[in-house]
């Protein structure tokens, strides 16, 4: 029996800072900077907002100047998040509504390998589908769910799909999914296996905000015959899984941190590794090693322009982040 979690979907994870009059006062430089960033990322603010935008800016890159400065295996930058705080995070991205990874009970039999040092789908063939960007919706597990179906189906020989996410957080709530307010990737699956399929992202767009289901069932374009349910904690199970069967669905502890992730080997000792403290669901693509550290391959629903081109590395075999508590993947039906 897996504990109980609540699955957070994060968009930006910045500490709110103090009163915007408590800042140092920004330099000509800096100034120039953040509009040629509020540029790059169009945004545009009020001369009533503008102050606490700058002073978040500044302290998020005073903050990765200081980490970047420093003895880390993986690098921070400027993304699009980095003028929000925390609580407006909260109240824009991230969701509350408990999941209980016991409706996800393991049943994945694993084997005694040898498995190949180093993995990665994208580089098989036409496996992997683009990156995309769950916006200002609490969606990242729809994004986790339609990345490895969409992978299962043209591994099992069929086109590589674009699946409708919206479908996903209009019509998944009888099993235990609960739209923009969250969701786990294996519920997702045992929806679309009973729901008999799922649409195309053409024909059910995205939105990114809660809708009425608007499933058309003579439309449904992938199928699941099962559910694989990794046992909780074992990431050797997981390795074999994305070695020999498919990308895998799991979620993990987004700190902050995590948030101005920029390149290498993310690696974190604020975080917890127990299953209740999961927020965030992404897709492990493959894994390999680096000077030493195994890491996994990550493709996350942040867009194409936050971290490695919408990826990220995280380290592999310490069930970092409690990224072993949750994993699973689809078994298509073509």
């Amino acid at each position: 029996m897996w504990a109980s979690l609540w699955l957070l979907c994060v968009g930006a994870l910045l500490p709110g800072p103090p009163a915007c009059h408590a800042s140092t006062p920004a330099s000509t430089r800096e100034t120039l900077h953040f509009k040629s960033w509020l540029s790059q990322h169009q945004k545009q603010y009020s001369a009533e907002e503008y102050p606490q935008r700058l002073h978040n800016f500044l302290r998020a890159r005073r903050t990765i100047s200081r980490h970047n400065s420093g003895n880390h295996t993986f690098q921070m930058g400027l993304n699009q998040f980095s003028d929000m705080t925390f609580d407006e995070i909260r109240r824009m991205y991230l969701w509350t509504q408990p999941q209980n990874c016991s409706a996800t009970r393991g049943n994945y039999v694993r084997g005694t390998g040898p498995y190949p040092p180093s993995m990665d789908w994208r580089k098989k063939g036409k496996f992997v589908s683009p990156v995309k960007n769950q916006g200002s919706c609490g969606s990242c597990w729809t994004f986790s769910t339609t990345g490895a179906l969409e992978s299962a189906v043209a591994i099992a020989g069929g086109k590589l799909l674009s699946l409708a996410e919206q479908q996903l957080v209009d019509c998944a709530q009888a099993f235990n999914n609960h739209g923009c307010q969250g969701g786990l990737p294996s519920q997702a699956f045992e929806y679309i296996h009973y729901n008999k399929g799922i649409m195309g992202e053409d024909a059910y767009p995205y939105r990114g905000q809660d809708g009425r289901c608007k499933f058309q069932p003579e439309k449904a374009i992938a199928f699941v015959n099962d559910v694989v349910n990794i046992t909780l904690n074992d990431e050797e199970a997981m390795v074999e899984a994305v070695a020999f069967h498919n990308p895998v669905s799991f979620a993990f502890e987004v700190t902050d941190d995590f948030m101005m992730y920029r390149k290498g080997i993310y690696s974190s000792t604020s975080c917890h590794k127990t299953p209740d403290k999961v927020n965030h669901a992404v897709l492990a693509v493959g894994y390999g090693e680096k000077d030493g550290v195994p890491y996994w391959i990550v493709k996350n629903s942040w867009g194409p322009y936050w971290g490695m081109n919408g990826y990220f590395l995280i380290e592999r075999g310490k069930n970092m982040c409690g990224l072993a508590a949750c994993a699973s993947y689809p078994i298509p039906q073509v």
